[in-house]
């Protein structure tokens, strides 16, 4: 039987950076009045049943404006960077299968994902490819998925992409990205003052 898109999904949040090159905590600031991590968040639900947001402490937990019913799972491997946090929102998740954005990742486009959701039968992962390279924190992940990411970061071998080759993935091609996002704005995170610049030119224009 076919699977609606958005059936039997998560939506998992990676919010547990520490914000090093911005210099302040990048999932409050604003963009178009809402906080970063609000917009991405806003944008999984539509496509989701839960949403849990990864964080590296119950205390940060705490002060990120969340969206009503969202579940908060502290980093199981502390220091382990968004490998971890993958693992750990994945552990928590209560569904097969799993959306996963980077929290500075504002302008991610629901057409794409629910193509990307349409891709996930037979396959374990489901990544995008941008200028040759995949893009693992805007990708879709199965629990089939934990054994292989636990035997990284044990290993402390901490590459997204390190564990793929243990699984079955499904890679998109950008000729087909292009055609749900031709600016390619799903890609684009904010990790520098001149990148949080371009993000609030682009929210102001509706983006």
């Amino acid at each position: 039987m076919k699977r609606e898109p958005g059936e039997g999904v998560s939506g998992i949040v990676l919010a547990g950076g520490k914000s090093r090159r911005l210099g302040r905590d990048k999932a409050v600031e604003l963009l178009g009045g809402k906080p970063m991590i609000r917009r991405v968040l806003e944008r999984v639900a539509g496509l989701t049943s839960e949403n849990i947001v990864v964080v590296a402490d119950e205390a940060r937990g705490t002060t990120l404006p969340l969206l009503e019913d969202t579940r908060v799972a502290v980093d199981v491997h502390s220091g382990m960077g968004s490998l971890g946090g993958i693992f750990s929102g994945l552990a928590a998740a209560g569904n097969e299968w799993a959306i996963v954005a980077a929290c500075d990742m504002p302008f991610l486009n629901a057409d794409l994902l629910g193509y990307l959701l349409s891709l996930r039968e037979g396959v374990d992962v489901v990544a995008p490819v941008v200028a040759g390279r995949p893009e693992p924190t805007h990708a879709l992940y199965s629990r089939e998925c934990l054994p292989f990411i636990e035997e990284r970061l044990r290993a402390e071998d901490l590459k997204i992409t390190g564990f793929y080759g243990g699984v079955r993935v499904r890679y998109v091609e950008e000729r087909d990205i292009l055609r749900f996002d031709p600016e390619l704005l799903s890609f684009f995170n904010v990790n520098s003052p001149q990148d949080l610049e371009r993000a609030l030119a682009l929210a102001a224009a509706g983006r």
